[in-house]
């Protein structure tokens, strides 16, 4: 009793005080409010899983499952579990050409003109295998893109009907042995040649031989080459380098598909995952190609070896050339939430049917109800809501950057596309592992996928973009706005909140609000929304007066390098500012009242979870006081154990069947049974 008595006084003290912080009125009404949120608890929350389904599906939907159940209906074309890297090659280009000749889908016509639904049957087909899905972004928005998108109307006339139907394989030759994030340090050189009115092509060493070139070691017959366009001069040097070019270069003979002179061409072999793509390394000995093969779009050479370009500086150049090809980037982004959907169906599926242990003398309980497990894969499947509604909106941008060319719109997506990639690519990485160690030693077994998924998605960490590079080219970019910012200049739609924010950072943290630790408050977007913005603000003023700072003795780049894990920080929360921000929106406008209270849930936790994460940051400048901290874990506890309760509705929301799931475990009828027959028995 005593003890009761004792609490009872420490709790009205503990009210007393904090009801000198706020006024009478307002104090009535968080207790109000408290009081709707306890009796919230006790009602199991109910998702309209059709509805959460309609709301997610897109409109490209029915594409999508076109492709999934022709390839269901086809044996023939689904990759099996043991196969060899030539045989799984083979396998690729004949699922590729079954997508174009006989589905009667044939994506290059949406690369320019509807990259939403490209988007979409590229995931539809990644699916299906992801080594098909990187053959089809080779040829349609790697050799395919770079034609219409870096070339003119000749290049359009000339390639368009062979890139779509498939009679001209192409490649995609960026990547030297020695140079990959840096394309502006490339060596392959293309020399002009006035007398034939010809570009030679070569390899002036072998760092400079291309490296990787998806599609060169089997299929391929041309390559977009990227090379320093050299042209001949009158002066004292003789030649003039005008900077990274694109060229088209024809590899292999239409007809006896041999290689063609003066180019060598080496198999780069067995890889981590994605064997179905034939990578490969080409040399080029004075490969002479017509004038007409350079793609002009930015850059043209008379026939008299005169230069003239739109743009006036080499750097302006290479960088609308490269402004060009970020559709890869967003493809690897949506790609990669649909790699992370089907990773977390599995497991999720896989928790709800596995049982171990229990209370005593009563039956097993299923794992998913372990707050182990749910701590794993509660966090994730929000996250993958999350990331499901930034990279519809990233489509979106893009789509619209396609149609309208707008400046500003173009430094966002380029922005946006090179954050996103990053953010997203390396977070299902890791979650591919955190899967399979959730689902045991079953999570071990190939056929159940996570290895081939893991190993095969891998690699979306490197190519179209380094991610530690991307993430710093957002950094850069965030530097750039700030100083515009104090300059009077205008801020695009992605980064606007900057404004608002940086003042409220110079401010001192409210000790008040602080403090605050009411699970209404808690889950007020605004207060979500705000504490993002306030660690992103805090990040780039203190990054910017360092950079400042550190210049001075070690000059731009050392400085740079110095402030690098500090930059990389500012970039990641940037990018979950803006994914927060549009998971918001997206809860806001769900039309059904139950499927809107499921998305709320995982939002919360998402953005809980991640203040959570770094709540050292907030801690440290008095954001968030010990009391608010403690509140915010055991929030996030809790909301994981929520969604855990509807954690069924959410995966079956993403309308993922078993045939694309694939994995018997997940198996949504006789998972063990189906898993036994795949052993033998």
């Amino acid at each position: 009793m005593a003890v009761e008595k004792f609490s009872e006084i420490a709790a009205a003290r503990r009210i007393q005080r904090l009801s000198s912080h706020i006024s009478p009125a307002l104090t009535e009404l968080t207790q109000q409010l408290q009081t709707e949120a306890c009796a919230s608890r006790s009602k199991k929350l109910e998702v309209n899983g059709q509805a959460l389904s309609l709301y997610m599906k897109g409109k490209h939907r029915d594409i999508q499952e076109k492709v999934h159940e022709f390839y269901n209906s086809r044996p023939d074309l689904q990759t099996p579990l043991e196969i060899s890297k030539d045989d799984h090659r083979e396998l690729c280009m004949k699922q590729l050409y079954a997508l174009v000749r006989e589905a009667g889908i044939r994506p290059f016509r949406y690369v320019a003109d509807d990259p939403a639904k490209y988007f979409a049957i590229m995931e539809a087909v990644g699916s299906v295998d992801m080594s098909f899905g990187i053959k089809m972004g080779v040829q349609y928005s790697l050799w395919g893109g770079s034609v219409i998108n870096l070339g003119t109307k000749k290049h359009r006339d000339k390639y368009f009907d062979g890139i779509d139907n498939l009679d001209y394989l192409g490649c995609f030759a960026m990547t030297e042995l020695h140079h990959g994030s840096n394309v502006q340090g490339l060596q392959t050189t293309a020399t002009f040649d006035p007398i034939t009115d010809e570009f030679i092509i070569d390899t002036p060493h072998d760092g400079a031989i291309k490296w990787w070139i998806g599609n060169a070691a089997v299929h391929g017959k041309f390559a977009t080459v990227f090379a320093r366009l050299i042209l001949p001069t009158h002066d004292t040097k003789g030649v003039s380098d005008m900077g990274v070019h694109a060229f088209i270069v024809p590899i292999r003979d239409m007809k006896t598909h041999q290689t063609l002179p003066g180019v060598e061409i080496q198999d780069c072999g067995q890889k981590v995952g994605l064997n179905g793509v034939d990578n490969g390394a080409l040399r080029f000995r004075s490969v002479r190609i017509p004038r007409d093969n350079l793609l002009n779009r930015f850059g043209d050479v008379s026939r008299d070896g005169k230069y003239t370009s739109s743009l006036p500086t080499i750097n302006k150049r290479f960088g609308a050339t490269l402004g060009e090809l970020v559709g890869g980037r967003v493809a690897l982004a949506y790609s990669s939430v649909g790699v992370l959907k089907v990773s977390a169906t599995i497991a999720i599926r896989y928790s709800l049917l596995r049982q171990q242990f229990g209370p005593p003398k009563q039956p097993e309980v299923s794992i998913l109800d372990y707050q182990s497990q749910q701590h794993k894969l509660m966090p994730m499947l929000a996250s993958t809501y999350a990331y499901h509604f930034a990279s519809v909106y990233l489509v979106e941008k893009y789509s619209e950057m396609k149609k309208t060319n707008d400046e500003q719109l173009v430094a966002d997506v380029h922005a946006l596309s090179a954050g996103l990639k990053s953010y997203i690519t390396s977070y299902t990485a890791k979650s591919l592992s955190v899967c399979r160690e959730a689902c045991g030693g079953h999570g071990y077994a190939a056929v159940n996928r996570f290895g081939s998924l893991r190993n095969d998605h891998d690699i979306f960490q490197t190519f179209e973009g380094d991610n530690t590079v991307l993430l710093q080219q957002v950094a850069a970019d965030l530097l750039k706005r700030y100083q515009e910012k104090f300059r009077g200049g205008t801020l695009t739609v992605t980064w606007s909140y900057l404004r608002e924010s940086m003042s409220s950072y110079l401010a001192q943290p409210n000790p008040v609000t602080a403090r605050w630790e009411g699970e209404d408050h808690l889950r007020d977007p605004k207060f979500q929304l705000d504490a993002f913005r306030y660690r992103t603000s805090r990040l780039l003023q203190s990054v910017a007066m360092r950079l400042k700072k550190h210049s001075k003795t070690l000059g731009t780049f050392g400085a740079w390098n110095r402030c690098l894990n500090h930059l990389l920080t500012l970039a990641e929360s940037h990018i979950e500012t803006v994914i927060l921000a549009k998971f918001i929106e997206a809860v806001k406008n769900c039309p059904d009242r139950s499927a809107r209270a499921g998305l709320k849930l995982v939002c919360d936790l998402y953005a809980l979870d991640r203040i959570w994460n770094d709540i050292g940051t907030y801690r440290n400048v008095d954001y968030v006081a010990p009391n608010k901290a403690k509140a915010i874990h055991k929030l996030a506890e809790y909301l994981s154990f929520q969604v855990r309760n509807v954690a069924k509705e959410l995966v079956d929301a993403f309308e993922l069947p078993d045939h694309v799931t694939r994995a018997p475990i997940a198996m949504q009828a006789d998972a063990y049974a189906q898993y036994t027959q795949v052993v033998g028995f």
